[in-house]
């Protein structure tokens, strides 16, 4: 929502909120049960445990035997940008322009190379498919252990990734080739999102020309983006966020195409349905009667482009209410096996995940079909967990939020600055 992007935008110079010991009793005991009501289980097995911190040990002469099989890519300018508080940094850029194009590279943690069908992580990934984020509390999909040191792409280390190169014509912004390879890569610099945008300006400040060069090609893609009647429910988001956001999109609608076109195999697609003509027509119908919102009427045609211009000429005052007509009548969007109706909200005709095979299962899935061109038996199942259980996930996130705001405490605020319990004091 915009209310937590803005709030993480100044979390950097705020401390965390503070509660007391009853209190922290008070949310931790709401947690847990909220954390039992949906089965979602926060204790690993000590089997995962033990076969996660087996895969840490002896990583640099791993990675030394792995150069051989894998492109390398060490020599690439290349950074991470995530939160201040990010524990693992599991995606990275790279990019070049040359006369007829952009050249982007997304390199993402090659979770597959430690994780696979044969592992027990693999089968706790699938009993949990997805991490769960509170506010301040995070229930992982995979061990911390893994995910903070091999599978973090960390500065000035060799790690091994999952690269996906993209040659992205200059004037159109399609993909001329794609090509998705395991790769070895040393990231520059960990930046966070405040320091991103403070090396988009300063061009004194190393990765100033990569940074403006990426925000450069992102901005294209997200006003292309919108143009092309992709959903864009928050408008304010800010340039580093931007960089990344289409930079991720860009990756996952590439893998899945090249999935679907080139091999022409099952993957964990997502799918989002659209809503009906009816529910769409009520949704603008409420937007077109908030006080100082008007939809230009060129736009109705495609409810997604009216709701757009909309919100850029919107009140702040209302946009939260824009984004709650939509989302009311907007279907959940699930993973299928096949792409079959396309994902309503962006637009794209084929899109599914592989930017966060940390936190998702989907992403870990079609890491391993990439690479292995192995798709597994119960593909259909995995894909129906999956689903499953991020609407678990989503109903737990909402109702610890509602919980959290009842006792008097700001969610939004504790998401992006953290939670701190102080001592009671006496007398």
């Amino acid at each position: 929502m915009a209310s937590d992007q803005a709030a993480a935008g100044t979390a950097e110079a705020q401390g965390p909120v503070t509660i007391d010991e009853e209190m922290a009793r008070h949310v931790a005991n709401k947690r847990s049960e909220l954390l039992e009501k949906f089965e979602i289980r926060e204790e690993f097995p000590q089997e995962v445990l033990e076969e996660a911190e087996a895969r840490t040990e002896d990583v640099d002469s791993e990675i030394e035997r792995e150069l051989d099989d894998r492109k390398d890519l060490r020599d690439l300018t290349t950074w991470t940008t995530d939160p201040i508080d990010a524990q693992d940094f599991d995606d990275a850029l790279s990019i070049e322009k040359r006369d007829e194009e952009y050249i982007l590279h997304v390199h993402i943690a090659d979770v597959t190379h430690y994780v696979h069908p044969e592992s027990a992580m693999w089968k706790e990934a699938i009993e949990r498919a997805n991490t769960v984020y509170l506010p301040a509390y995070t229930v992982h999909m995979l061990p911390p252990t893994l995910a903070e040191t091999v599978c973090s792409l960390v500065p000035n280390e060799d790690r091994l990734a999952h690269t996906v190169e993209m040659h992205i014509d200059r004037e159109t912004l399609s993909y001329e080739d794609i090509d998705i390879y395991k790769s070895v890569i040393e990231s520059d610099e960990r930046l966070t999102y405040s320091q991103a945008e403070a090396r988009i300006d300063d061009p004194e400040t190393p990765l100033h020309e990569d940074n403006a060069l990426a925000f450069e090609l992102a901005d294209r893609l997200h006003e292309q983006r919108k143009e092309d009647g992709s959903l864009v429910l928050n408008p304010s988001r800010d340039r580093a966020h931007t960089i990344i956001e289409e930079s991720m999109l860009k990756a996952n609608k590439a893998v899945t195409h090249e999935l679907m076109w080139s091999r022409g195999v099952e993957a964990m697609y997502r799918v989002h349905p659209q809503p009906s003509p009816e529910e769409w027509n009520e949704a603008l119908q409420e937007v077109q009667e908030l006080d100082g919102v008007s939809i230009p009427g060129s736009s109705w045609d495609d409810p997604r482009i009216a709701v757009n211009a909309a919100i850029e000429s919107a009140p702040g005052r209302q946009l939260n209410k824009i984004q709650r007509a939509v989302m009311k009548v907007m279907p959940r969007a699930r993973y299928m096996n096949d792409p079959f109706g396309g994902h309503h909200a962006l637009n794209f005709e084929i899109y599914g995940h592989f930017t966060s095979p940390i936190r998702r299962l989907s992403d870990l899935v079609n890491h391993w079909i990439v690479h292995e061109n192995d798709v597994p038996e119960n593909l259909l199942e995995l894909c129906d967990r999956a689903s499953d259980k991020q609407k678990d996930a989503d109903q737990v996130e909402r109702e610890y939020r509602q919980f959290l705001e009842e006792v008097g405490l700001d969610a939004h605020a504790i998401n992006s600055r953290g939670l701190e319990v102080v001592e009671d004091e006496e007398g």
